[in-house]
């Protein structure tokens, strides 16, 4: 196919990869995985409706069946499900109790996201009280649809809190209330601005020394932590002080093929949004490792990693329009549409060398209907 470069000029393009993977479903044994699932939007949202925060139930529960399929859980409600950026809680509880619904019927692992997103960050009478109400009224209804709690860090308390101390308040007294271990989520300000300085510092080795406390007190109700700081050397540095019986999730989507291999000293599992998009590579190359056949687990993942870093890149927060985008190429939703239209956030060039990485990686399930949408956004864009 034809492809333009930055400077308007044409160049011929030919697929790398023209047979999809063979995948073969199966459980994953030696790493508990997770990936955190993008949602998709109704491109005709009915009268009335604000543009952009309808969604598509019918084809997002499918996306999850397929990650179930692939021996993926589902990490739901997350910031890949554009969580603050488009779906707000009254949507995120719609789509947490439904995705719970699904998952009991084929037995899939689901863990969805609790927060504090239906505070107002701008009310002035915000207060820690109200922050840890709120985290506890997402934390009933979570548990009451029968789905595992990711305890996410929340703007409100990121705003209100003035030390260390009130992070480890509102966070035991919600951990002292919560009826089965839950997974922290520690999200950096790549990923959302507005949690800078967690923790009650903006150094990260201070940070992460407030967050072990938190996890060696409430170890009995800690299933593990995840981190997304895009720091291979510190999440290292922390897994290996963890209280014993609490796992690392790996939220690094740049060094993850190193990260849940691990070393002579430990692994992290993984809770990861780039799953979302390799879905059938990284289950095949997860199910190497279970074999213990590492060459074929690092075979499988390095042209990964050039899509995950592209995908991910500054401002890493839109990394979501990268993963629907690639989901549209798949065929698994028949528009390139987002909550709040967000699939303006890239560039037509970035979504091209998106197409091209993911040929490299071979994950283009269908070449010539990826090759057929990827004409349909350039000819919108008015390059052909």
């Amino acid at each position: 196919m034809v492809l333009p470069t930055s400077n308007k000029e044409q160049y011929s393009y030919e697929l790398a990869n023209t047979e999809p993977i063979n995948f073969v479903g199966k459980s994953l044994e030696k790493r508990k995985a997770y990936a955190a699932s993008h949602v998709v939007a109704d491109p005709l949202p009915v009268q009335g409706e604000i543009t952009g925060e309808a969604i598509d139930w019918e084809a997002t529960l499918n996306y999850r069946h397929y990650l179930w399929e692939h021996g993926f859980g589902v990490a739901e409600a997350m910031d890949t499900a554009q969580r603050g950026m488009g779906l707000d809680y009254k949507l995120a509880k719609d789509l947490i109790a439904r995705s719970a619904k699904e998952a009991h019927s084929v037995g899939g692992d689901i863990a969805s996201g609790v927060g504090t997103d239906q505070l107002d960050i701008n009310d002035l009478s915000l207060n820690l009280e109200k922050i840890e109400k709120a985290y506890l009224e997402q934390c009933e209804f979570v548990e009451k649809k029968g789905s595992k709690i990711i305890l996410m860090s929340s703007r409100a308390l990121a705003q209100v809190a003035n030390k260390p101390e009130d992070y480890r308040q509102v966070y035991g007294n919600i951990l002292s209330n919560v009826k089965h271990p839950v997974i922290l989520h520690w999200l950096g300000e790549m990923f959302d601005p507005n949690l800078q300085g967690y923790w009650g510092w903006e150094d990260l080795d201070q940070a992460m020394e407030v967050c072990l406390s938190i996890l060696h007190e409430y170890k009995h109700k800690i299933d593990g932590i995840k981190i997304s700081l895009l720091d291979e050397n510190l999440e290292i540095k922390m897994r290996r002080l963890l209280p014993e019986g609490v796992f690392m999730y790996t939220g690094d989507d740049f060094n993850y093929p190193s990260l849940i291999k691990g070393d002579e000293q430990g692994f992290s599992h993984a809770l990861l949004g780039i799953f979302n998009g390799i879905a059938p590579v990284a289950a095949k190359a997860l199910q190497a490792l279970d074999r213990g056949d590492i060459e074929s687990y690092d075979q499988l993942l390095e042209p990964t990693v050039p899509l995950a870093r592209h995908i991910f890149q500054t401002p890493t927060f839109y990394y979501k329009s990268g993963l629907t985008f690639l989901a549209f190429l798949n065929g698994h939703q028949n528009h390139f549409k987002m909550l709040g239209g967000h699939e303006s956030a890239r560039s037509t060039m970035h979504y091209i060398e998106l197409f091209k990485l993911a040929d490299r990686a071979n994950l283009l399930r269908v070449p010539d209907l990826a090759i057929h949408r990827m004409k349909e956004l350039l000819s919108l864009a008015g390059l052909r």
